[in-house]
């Protein structure tokens, strides 16, 4: 029975359709993803300080999540889903192998095209994870954003593993040579990217159905519950280390090899990835309590990531560093869809991106200035503000009025 006609479409396809735009988060995560596992070198060796690489990435960021509020706004008022998702991908998924074609010097054009790329995502981000929370209350809000989560990681993992390979073989040239090169082969899994999309939108080109609409418009209001929520990952973005930072750390430090400086990040991945479905269960158990204990686990990483110099400290650094992207992918996401009504929801993730982008960009400028100066403080400042978080997210979780979790 095809998916378009009045009726609401089953559990079971509510299944599918999350695990096709897994897919296409995972091919997604292959083309930007390897970029991310590289990004800070990159940037060091087309001319870029430590202060200017955290600030274009918190400038990213800012960008990214920023835009969404007014993309969540245009598209709760036209209700246009696929074309702002498809536009966004494409937008992103163009910028990233382009990188390819930057100079030697040329740390402004590649500036500019990370910050291109993070402007697709701002597009398609309310309208994806908003139709994502439409086929997640059949399953589960949890549940299902943390099996998209787990997908999309499994892309992050495979990204940074095809870039290792592919510098396996390519060995001539000098290091900007070798990741130029990389980059270009990334239109390959960006191209599969965009095939899987039409194909999940030819299969479902009305992904609202999943969910009934109330008979009465309900409008967005800030609650109680959300605004502590907000205060509370504007906290924890604030204090999150970008990786950026991080790989450009380890190429300082000579912790590893070039070649192998992606499958940390790879490893850092399958970490996320695995956080993502322990706290995803755990979410549509507990609530938001669940980003408190991911929180306590995630906040000793920029002192082992930082504060040592031997390399068994920071691969466990790096680790923590995963359990909290996997909480921030598929947690945060899950939570704005248990607390916004639908009609609003994109309007609901915009405020919570935007903020959320604000915050980690003035974090990040903030912690790539310190880490320059004062590389004891900048890890002090990161792990205070996000214990800061832990009182917002329990204090959220007894604003609430009722149970969480929307499992059948």
């Amino acid at each position: 029975m095809k998916s378009n006609i009045s009726r609401r479409p089953g559990r079971s396809q509510a299944m599918v359709f999350i695990i096709l735009f897994g897919v296409v988060s995972l091919f997604s995560d292959m083309t930007h993803e390897s970029v991310s596992s590289i990004r800070g070198i990159f940037l060091s060796l087309v001319g870029a300080s430590a202060a200017t690489i955290g600030f274009i990435s918190g400038l990213g960021e800012l960008i990214g999540y920023g835009m969404r509020y007014v993309f969540g706004r245009m598209t709760d008022r036209t209700k246009h889903y696929w074309p702002m998702v498809i536009l966004g991908y494409a937008l992103e998924l163009v910028a990233v192998p382009s990188l390819a074609l930057i100079g030697e010097h040329g740390w402004i054009a590649a500036c500019v095209l990370l910050v291109v790329q993070r402007m697709g995502k701002a597009i398609k981000k309310p309208a994806k994870d908003t139709v994502m929370s439409f086929a997640s209350f059949q399953i589960g809000h949890g549940k299902s954003f943390a099996i998209q989560e787990m997908l999309d990681q499994i892309g992050a993992f495979l990204g940074p593993v095809l870039l290792y390979v592919i510098m396996l073989f390519k060995t001539e040239g000098t290091t900007f040579e070798r990741y130029s090169f990389c980059f270009g082969m990334l239109v390959i899994p960006a191209l599969i990217t965009m095939t899987m999309l039409l194909i999940t939108k030819s299969k479902f080109p009305h992904p609202e159905k999943f969910e009934p609409t109330p008979k009465e418009y309900i409008p967005f209001k800030m609650q109680r519950r959300f605004i502590f929520y907000i205060i509370g990952i504007s906290l924890f973005a604030f204090g999150f280390i970008d990786y950026s930072l991080i790989v450009m750390h380890l190429s300082k430090e000579h912790l590893f090899s070039v070649e192998a400086i992606p499958l940390v990040y790879a490893g850092a991945m399958i970490v996320d990835a695995v956080a993502a479905l322990v706290f995803g269960w755990l979410f549509d158990h507990q609530g938001t309590l669940a980003l408190v204990i991911s929180t306590l686990l995630s906040v000793s990483f920029p002192l082992l990531v930082f504060g040592f110099s031997a390399t068994t400290p920071v691969i466990w650094g790096i680790a923590m560093w995963g359990v909290g992207m996997g909480a921030q992918e598929s947690i945060l996401k899950a939570a704005v869809a248990s607390m916004v009504p639908k009609q609003s929801r994109a309007t609901g993730y915009g405020i919570f991106e935007c903020s959320f982008g604000l915050f980690w960009f003035l974090g990040s400028w903030l912690l790539g200035v310190l880490y320059d100066y004062h590389l004891s403080v900048m890890i002090g400042v990161s792990m205070v503000a996000q214990l800061a978080a832990i009182p917002m997210y329990i204090l959220s979780n007894r604003s609430a009025r009722q149970p969480v979790s929307p499992q059948n």
